[in-house]
């Protein structure tokens, strides 16, 4: 046990490197004393750790030591940081050995793809809702390529182009900002923004995928068991969607639809423009849709959202006034 202790304490000093002792006594959850005695253990065996006094002190190991370990490659890797992270840490008792493998796995690869695996572990949730025990296979038919192109965006953070086919929908082409994948239940999720507002897609309804150059607009980090509990909360109890009736000139139509969460209904309407019936993801979102249309779209109901857009616009006009004097 003390052998395995001492392996994860110099791959922590390697890792991350001058650490203080309190800081490696709480990584490997053992007291201060025992880190002082594993340090002089180490230094006992020729591993040379030295220690830094001051504020700022610590322990750190001298530049250039490495450790024997098997290498292993990318997505070998990825695949046991995944398979080890969060709940997996619990399984069976086996915390502690499972996260010294994990630093092992971290430690195996090579230098330009540490960071990038690391970093990909925050991008993966696997069943947050289902117990470990009775835990399957994600059984979304999804060819493999599409699922490849998915995760290539979300591990690098760019932006991701997918022609995804809703329910009740014909398929359409969305720009989104990939957040995380989440599995649940034997199904995939691709969690994302679009326009600024929150979206969830299922992996089988993406029928292809086209990862961008462009860098996704999202935090450097999240946590998405908390992003998951707050996204499926809010669809289960119907959360803050909103359904208006809009008026909306053919050509901006797909504009509208776009950004829509679903079309209920849609039928002509006078002057030759359309009548739609759609839902947005929460009040903020609808009036921000609306008022990208400006004056090619209409909101009809519900009469919250035609005040809202009055009074914006009427704040634009205040502001632009040409009558008054500067």
């Amino acid at each position: 046990m003390r052998a395995d202790r001492l392996v994860s304490l110099v791959l922590l000093l390697r890792q991350r490197g001058r650490l203080s002792a309190a800081t490696l006594a709480r990584e490997l959850e053992v007291s201060t004393r025992t880190v002082l005695r594993d340090i002089e253990a180490l230094s006992a065996a020729g591993v040379p750790v030295y220690a830094e006094r001051g504020r700022h002190g610590g322990f750190a190991l001298l530049p250039g030591f490495q450790t024997e370990l098997t290498g292993l490659n990318h997505d070998e890797a990825l695949a046991l940081l995944v398979a080890g992270s969060r709940r997996g840490a619990q399984v069976f008792g086996l915390g502690s050995a499972l996260a010294s493998a994990m630093l092992k796995v971290v430690d195996a690869l090579p230098e330009s793809y540490r960071d990038t695996a690391t970093g990909a572990t925050q991008r993966l949730l696997i069943d947050p809702e289902t117990d470990l025990l009775s835990r399957r296979l994600v059984t979304d038919e999804v060819p493999d390529s599409i699922v490849a192109e998915v995760r290539r965006a979300v591990f690098a953070g760019h932006r991701l182009r997918i022609h995804y086919a809703a329910a009740g929908q014909p398929p359409r082409w969305r720009t989104v900002d990939p957040i995380g994948l989440v599995t649940v239940r034997e199904q995939g999720y691709l969690l994302a923004t679009r326009s600024g507002a929150d979206r969830t897609y299922r992996l089988s309804r993406i029928l292809a995928a086209d990862e961008l150059a462009e860098p996704a607009q999202r935090p450097d980090r999240v946590d998405l068991d908390r992003a998951w509990q707050e996204r499926s909360t809010r669809f289960r109890t119907g959360g803050d969607l909103v359904t208006v009736v809009v008026r909306v000139h053919p050509a901006r139509r797909e504009d509208l639809v776009a950004t829509a969460v679903a079309v209920h209904a849609e039928e002509p309407d006078a002057d030759g423009w359309l009548r739609l019936e759609v839902t947005f993801q929460d009040p903020r979102h609808a009036e921000w849709a609306l008022w990208q249309l400006a004056t090619n779209a209409e909101a009809l109901t519900p009469q919250w959202l035609r005040t809202a857009l009055h009074d914006r616009a009427a704040a634009i006009a205040a502001r632009y006034d040409v009558t008054s004097e500067h």
